[in-house]
């Protein structure tokens, strides 16, 4: 018995050991409110699971065969009272669940904005082989592998890829989501609390794919502003050249800042469907072949 409630405790340690930096342990309230939706869940499905484990058991000492009071019915066909309750408390939980991921689907739709009476700030995410562009076009910098942020307020993102599909998910802040080329996609993310996150791809995508990470610094708005005063001041231009060198394979690459960007960047990215080793055919405002 001793063991038994040894290995428990074990168990148990490792468990909420992983729950650390990751979905359960959020930072701003699109994962909050992600992380509520599961705990509803869990606690809906677990009303018909306990009782339904406590009663196997329950019917398995029961009838036992050296219990002697424990009727047996080998002539048992049908009971209605029996079926309907059988068949009533799955339907319920299955209408319980469904209707916590419906209003949780709608309420958490990745396009709808923050509510807010702060202007959100603006990122364009590429999703390179194997690396992350991070463009913020209203400050006219950009980063590889590491996004910085403010805190308290909200971060709308625009989101395509280079060429394969991959996939952008911060599990402190919420909301994994697609990149693909030639099409955008929108993020609406916020957090709460100053800190680093961890920042990955969930799409496996090649060689480099387990390298595919970035930290995200949530910092408070005046850091926020220094970083990129700071940012100005050092580091190359982002123009079509730089961005053909960087969309071109590579592993484990180190973060590292741009200082300035060519305007439109992101369109001509988009809009030139992204091959690997084809920059931009232009940089100027195009219409976006496709928007999800």
């Amino acid at each position: 018995m001793r063991y038994i409630l040894l290995a428990v405790v074990l168990v148990s340690a490792a468990t909420l050991g992983g729950c650390t930096e990751g979905v359960l342990d959020p930072k701003g309230p699109i994962a909050a409110a992600e992380r509520q939706i599961m705990f509803n869940s869990l606690g809906i499905m677990l009303a018909i699971v306990i009782p339904t484990i406590l009663a196997t058991l329950g019917v398995a000492y029961w009838f036992r065969s050296s219990n002697k009071r424990a009727r047996y019915l080998p002539d048992f066909e049908y009971s209605g009272r029996l079926e309907m309750l059988v068949w009533s408390i799955p339907a319920m939980t299955v209408l319980l669940v469904g209707g916590v991921a419906w209003v949780g689907s709608h309420d958490l739709d990745p396009r709808k904005p923050i509510v807010s009476t702060i202007k959100p700030v603006t990122v364009q995410v590429v999703s390179l082989d194997w690396k992350w562009l991070f463009i913020y076009p209203d400050q006219g910098v950009a980063t590889v592998n590491q996004l910085t942020i403010p805190i308290g307020k909200p971060v709308s993102f625009e989101l395509t890829s280079s060429g394969v599909m991959n996939s952008f998910f911060v599990p402190q802040l919420g909301s994994q989501i697609y990149t693909m080329a030639g099409m955008v996609t929108r993020l609406q993310l916020q957090a709460d609390l100053p800190g680093t996150y961890r920042g990955l791809s969930a799409q496996y995508s090649g060689n480099g794919f387990a390298d595919m990470r970035f930290n995200v610094d949530a910092v408070p708005a005046e850091n926020f502003s220094q970083w990129v005063d700071a940012t100005h001041s050092a580091g190359p231009v982002l123009d079509t050249q730089a961005y053909a060198a960087l969309a071109k394979p590579s592993k484990a690459v180190e973060p590292f800042s741009f200082g300035a960007v060519a305007p439109n960047l992101f369109n001509g990215i988009l809009t030139a469907g992204m091959r690997p080793n084809d920059p931009p055919s232009a940089i100027h405002p195009m219409s976006k072949r496709a928007e999800k």
